[in-house]
Order: C-alpha cells, then structure tokens, then sequence
C-alpha cells in the first residue's frame, strides 16, 4: 500500500523538495525547508499552478478567484494566464505579472518588482507582457514593461525601467536601463543577490581592510588637500592684485601734444578696420 502511494506521489514531493532547495541555495536566510514553505512566494507561485490549470480549462471565472486569494494571502498578483516555469522564486513579494508574461526556469523576482505590459489603454491584445528568459534576475523595484525578451542569464539591477530586449548574459542599470555587456566567457556564473553585481574590498585573512590600501587612500586624500590648498592661495592671491590699468595719455608730456587723443581713436579705428 506504502509503495503504491509512493509511486503515485513520490515524483511530487520530489520536485517539492527539490524546489525548496533551489530557493535555499539563493536565499541564506533560512535554515531548513520548513521555514521556506512559510514564504510567500512559494505560496503565490503554488496558487498561481491552480489557477493557471483553470485558466488553461477556461474556467476563466474561478482562476480569477484562486488569483484574488492569493494576492490577499501574500500580496503577489500573478495573472492566472502567465507561464511559468521550474524554480521559480519571488523574494519578499509585492510583485505584478502580467497575463501574457513568461517566465523561463530557475529565475529569481525580488520584492516590488512588475511585469507589465505596453499599452495599456487601446484594449488590443494579444503578447503585451516582456519574456524571461532560463536564469535571469530580477533586481528589487525593477519595471520591465511590454513585450520584450530578457536574454538568459541577464541581470536587471534595482529600479531599473528596461522597456527594450535585453541581450543574454547582459546586466541592465538604470532609468532607462543601460547595458554593462560583457564578453559571453566573462559572465558571472554565480547565483548574484538582487542582480548586481558588487565587488567586495580587499581584506586580509582577519576579514580587515589591507594596510597597503588604507595607505593609499590616506596619501590621495592628503594630495588632495595640498591642491586644494595651492588653489585657494591662488584665488586669495588674484583677489588682493587690482587689475592692470593702461596707462593714461597725458597731453603734456606726450610727443603729440594735444593731438593725443584724436591720434589714439583713428589708431583704434584703423585696427578695426
């Protein structure tokens, strides 16, 4: 009876598992599987499986229903038409997926995060949602709206606005979101939190910041304040000198005589022309 039961449900409570152990390995803050089932993108996404299943039988009336519950329940608000793939895991919540949105395997959405979709007020439909593809990230606050493609591996960086395709492997920052590309061989194959990447300080073996580098932050800043010191000593320095006059003509003891002055504006006069 046992072996049965587990044959008919052991595949399930296998894919279980091993969805909560995709979610621990990019998320440290658990510490065991038990705890992951309390988060509330795991439920939202276990509804959104319900709903989806009645969306796709037409029962159009009672996935919305399944999808108002959850959204009540974890404040996630997955439309019930969106596809949805393996691993997928919603950091924290508060997160919109629009209906015609897909999402690849093994992505990872943080809080504040919308799939939207473009034009929003002509009533056409049709794909109006962007496209995620295997291994993306998805940065906290991040607004990826209408029918775009978001290549594999890509990371998209907090509050970023990306309203184009993004290429695979690419990490977009920004509003409106830039590229930072790199070569395919030089892209970070590790899980990265939140989407952006951020290199740690040099530090020895005792987790402190190097000598050599404190050394050399203090000799730049102490060159800083020698030039900014030369600089004000120089506007004090241009401020106290007056400005040179030029020289006033005196008729009487200039070789022209009274003739000066109308000498000096024909001169001008000449240079001008």
């Amino acid at each position: 009876m046992r072996a049965h039961w587990w044959e008919k449900h052991g595949a399930m409570l296998d894919g279980l598992i091993s969805y909560l152990d995709s979610v621990r390995a990019r998320d440290p803050a658990p510490r065991s599987r038990w705890e992951i089932l309390l988060y509330p993108g795991v439920w939202a996404l276990g509804f959104h499986r319900i709903a989806h299943w009645l969306f796709e039988a037409k029962l159009y009336f009672l996935a919305r229903v399944v999808n108002h519950v959850s959204r009540a329940l974890t404040a996630i608000d997955i439309h019930p038409g969106a596809t949805i793939g393996k691993n997928f895991f919603i950091d924290h919540g508060f997160t919109v997926i629009g209906e015609t949105a897909e999402v690849g395997d093994n992505v990872t959405i943080y809080q504040c995060v919308t799939l939207g979709g473009s034009n929003p007020t002509n009533g056409k439909g049709g794909k109006r949602h962007p496209t995620l593809k295997d291994n993306v990230i998805i940065g906290s606050g991040a607004q990826i709206i209408g029918p775009i493609v978001v290549g594999e591996r890509a990371r998209v960086g907090a509050n970023a606005v990306v309203t184009d395709d993004v290429p695979a492997g690419a990490t977009m920052v920004g509003l409106k979101a830039r590229s930072t590309l790199v070569p395919a061989e030089e892209w970070l194959r590790e899980f990265i939190p939140y989407g952006t990447p951020c290199d740690d300080p040099p530090c020895d073996e005792q987790g402190r910041p190097r000598r050599d580098c404190i050394e050399k932050l203090e000799g730049e800043i102490a060159q800083m304040r020698e030039e900014m010191a030369l600089m004000r000593a120089l506007l004090a320095e241009r401020e106290l000198v007056p400005e040179a006059q030029p020289p006033a003509h005196d008729p009487a003891t200039h070789p022209l005589g009274p003739n000066v002055e109308p000498a000096v504006r024909l001169r001008k006069r000449a240079a001008k022309d």
